[in-house]
């Protein structure tokens, strides 16, 4: 186990530095539940920065790179216009600050819908550059010669089936899927193709209870949920989401902590502070000792 020597007087982004062991591909995939397996829920969330991996990792199994971001930092419509580019500079500065969850970045749209080649080499750009261990894609049956590839090549992915954001042109909104037999059978179908292509866990979202529950005890790999079903392996929420940074949020999401008043509150007290001339006092101000 490799370590590093960081100056905590002049790291802000790194003030406690923590060498220990990351979880591995092989010990998530271990963590799938059943019948006579004590094994806890696998904690997943979304970090985007270097500081929110640093807070979310002591207490997650997995940290994912989602391409939320487009939505959450870069304040996008939807995920379809986020890039490569994008997703592996995120992915760095979370693998940067976490040293003991799992990372995984999400592929963007058109980064591997093409062909399995095409996905291979936007995978191996994303692990080299970020430090990550596996990558995340979108669908069911059609992907599972893609994921098939890239695991036979060494790159770890994790499926995702059910309510798919980057189809949002194509599914027309972002209600729950598998409200009517032929769309359950066919989530059921894309999440046994993926597991059978080797995905070592599966995002099972927005789909109604049955289903997730259904595919949870049929499937060899570890599912998690979000907005699916307590039975799954484990769960993953938007961080900012459950900490109410937003107004609106989906149905599925339980707000933990409110910030965003928090944050308000604060820097109304800045303001004020300012424009009434109290801040900055003497112990915010440099000046000759002695």
């Amino acid at each position: 186990m490799s370590k590093i020597t960081i100056d905590t007087d002049t790291s802000r982004a790194t003030p406690n530095p923590r060498p220990g062991k990351r979880m591995t591909v092989p010990k998530i995939r271990s963590m799938k539940r059943g019948p006579g397996i004590a094994q806890e829920p696998l904690v997943m969330l979304t970090a985007y920065t270097t500081r929110t991996a640093q807070l979310l990792d002591p207490h997650c199994d997995m940290l994912l790179v989602g391409d939320s971001l487009g939505n959450v930092i870069y304040g996008l419509d939807s995920t379809v216009p986020v890039t490569l580019d994008m997703m592996i500079a995120h992915g760095a500065a979370v693998v940067r600050g976490s040293w003991h969850a799992q990372v995984t970045v999400d592929m963007p749209f058109g980064s591997y819908e093409e062909s399995p080649q095409q996905a291979y080499r936007s995978a191996a750009r994303i692990l080299k550059e970020t430090g990550a261990s596996a990558v995340k894609l979108e669908g069911g049956e059609a992907m599972a010669e893609t994921i098939h590839f890239l695991t036979n090549r060494g790159i770890p992915v994790i499926g995702h089936v059910g309510l798919t954001p980057q189809a949002i042109n194509v599914l027309g909104g972002y209600r729950a899927r598998g409200r009517d037999d032929a769309e359950a059978d066919k989530i059921k179908r894309d999440a046994k193709a993926v597991d059978e292509a080797g995905a070592f866990a599966i995002v099972l979202e927005g789909v109604m209870e049955e289903i997730a529950s259904e595919i949870t005890r049929s499937v060899s790999a570890p599912t998690i949920g979000i907005g699916a079903s307590k039975d799954c392996d484990g769960q993953v929420l938007v961080t900012e989401d459950m900490l109410g940074l937003f107004e609106r949020t989906p149905r599925f999401v339980k707000v933990y902590h409110n910030l965003a008043d928090q944050i308000s509150a604060a820097v109304e007290e800045y303001a004020n502070e300012v424009r009434s001339n109290s801040f900055p006092t003497d112990e915010q101000t440099y000046r000759p000792k002695g």
